[in-house]
């Protein structure tokens, strides 16, 4: 059990976080966040209505003057010394992204705190690099376009990866310049406080960074808010699209970072271990519960009885369990919703003409887990490309393996999706991986290996997938406007 909480923890009432303190509501509502191992509650939190978002948004409005002429270098060493708490609090903080989301603290641990701290030093890093351009008009004039940050930007974090989604949002947008509010997943408000937290601690002024909590009316209210300048969201097709329209009414600008179906295509020749790991980290890490796994596995015909035979065995063997034991391999899924949305797929797997290779049968058999949101990891084979379990995002441990015969046909069905988040190609050709990479309708695509996203590469998606791009130099474009300032160096005409 953890050293900081666990299984049994409670915490007292939690608010939102404005203006460099605790906020507490006008209304007095709350509502109960739970530990998703037992479904017992951890604690309330208040919700932040329209007096609560327009007091986050006043403060960062008045924030941002000061904030964007702060020199570069110092926004930069202000954001690599909350980079360093994070790493220093990186177990309490796994302990607690765990406590919130059921996620095996193996990999809270390893991936979803460090993972945030490593993309605020990185943008920490290139807050001082950010620049314009430079055009020479002869004979008389030039031209120089620089980069200026927007404003207020709102942030709308999802559940699977809370904390590291507040960081790599608010990593480049304070990096440029703006101010944030932040409203985190209503099933897993924490983290997003203690970040906040650390924020304060490290010379961030107040108002730069605001935290308000609740549910869909509380990100309506923000999205909606005449002083904000952008929405950053990280959620479902459905919510995105909701969030795009209503920031259209301000022409707001938006990044969308939205759901998946990912394809993975393994060629005959590929490097069998590594495309069965890969294949199933893909499916299964974070219990099925991340945006850009792959769970279309295209296997060609010639190592296709091997390859289902062995992931099959593989995920069998899955541990199940308490997230809190490092010994754990799978947890819980994270809330009743997500729980009895699964469970719906892995019956009409079950009921389809697909081969039932492992799992799918709903809960665990262990009594020791019967409180909690388990699901046992399933793969099924022979699937048919029409079936809802393989066209839709299930976001949960359902793999599905699908047999092809040549490389046009595999892009082909590859490509029959109105997703378009990521993809990955296992092949010992290296001509055959770029040529088909480049055929991939997705926004990242990795060859012989899966979901590796470090800072420094853009990740976002075509098609219903998303709109812009998080992490990397292209961030900088999202998070800045640019301004064209023209010199005249001599005489202006007489035209009348």
């Amino acid at each position: 059990m953890g050293k900081f909480y666990n299984a049994g923890s409670t915490l007292p009432t939690q608010q939102s976080f404005i203006n460099g303190k605790f906020h507490a509501n006008q209304s007095g509502a709350t509502f109960d966040t739970l530990y998703p191992g037992n479904r017992q509650v951890i604690c309330a939190v208040e919700i932040a209505g329209q007096a609560e978002v327009d007091a986050a948004v006043a403060a960062a409005k008045a924030a941002f003057p000061a904030w964007a002429a702060t020199p570069a270098v110092e926004r930069g060493n202000i954001l690599r010394r909350a980079a360093a708490m994070i790493r220093e609090r990186n177990d309490e903080l796994a302990e607690l992204e765990t406590l919130d989301t059921g996620k095996c603290i193996a990999e809270t641990i390893e991936v979803d705190i460090i993972s945030g701290a490593e993309v605020i030093e990185y943008f920490a890093g290139v807050a001082a690099s950010i620049h314009g351009q430079h055009i020479d008009l002869p004979p008389a004039g030039f031209a120089m376009m620089r980069r200026e940050p927007l404003g207020v930007c709102a942030g709308i974090g999802a559940w699977n990866y809370p904390m590291q989604i507040a960081m790599w949002k608010s990593g480049p947008a304070l990096a440029c310049g703006n101010t944030m509010v932040f409203k985190p997943a209503e099933q897993t408000p924490l983290t997003a406080l203690k970040l906040a937290e650390i924020y304060r601690e490290a010379g961030l002024p107040d108002g730069v960074f605001n935290v308000v909590q609740g549910a869909r009316e509380t990100g309506s209210a923000l999205v909606a808010h005449p002083d904000v300048a952008k929405v950053t969201l990280t959620g479902s097709v459905d919510t995105g699209k909701i969030v795009m329209a209503d920031s259209a009414r301000d022409l707001k600008k938006v990044t969308l970072e939205l759901g998946g179906k990912s394809p993975i295509l393994v060629f005959d020749d590929a490097n069998f271990d590594n495309a069965v790991n890969a294949a199933l980290a893909a499916n299964f890490y974070s219990t099925g519960q991340v945006c850009s796994n792959g769970t279309r596995v295209f296997v060609q015909q010639g190592i296709y009885d091997r390859f289902v035979d062995e992931v099959g065995k593989r995920t069998a063997n899955i541990r199940v369990g308490d997230p809190f034991d490092m010994n754990t391999q799978m947890g819980p899924l994270v809330s009743e919703e997500q729980y009895t949305k699964v469970l719906g797929y892995l019956e009409a797997a079950r009921n389809s003409k697909a081969r039932q290779l492992c799992g799918g049968d709903g809960k665990p058999d262990d009594a020791a887990l019967a409180n909690g949101y388990y699901v046992t990891p399933a793969v099924y084979a022979d699937c048919s490309d029409d079936q809802p379990f393989v066209t839709d995002e299930v976001f949960g441990p359902l793999m599905s393996v699908l047999p092809f015969s040549t490389e046009e046909e595999a892009i082909e069905r590859a490509n029959s999706t109105h997703f378009g988040l990521s993809g990955a190609v296992f092949t010992a050709d290296f001509s055959r991986g770029h040529r088909v990479a480049n055929q991939i309708q997705a926004g990242i695509v990795w060859i012989n290996d899966y979901n590796i996203t470090p800072a420094e590469i853009p990740f976002g998606g075509y098609k219903q997938s998303g709109i812009g791009r998080e992490n990397g130099l292209q961030a900088i474009e999202a998070y800045t406007q640019s301004k064209t300032i023209y010199s005249n160096l001599g005489d202006v005409p007489a035209t009348y």
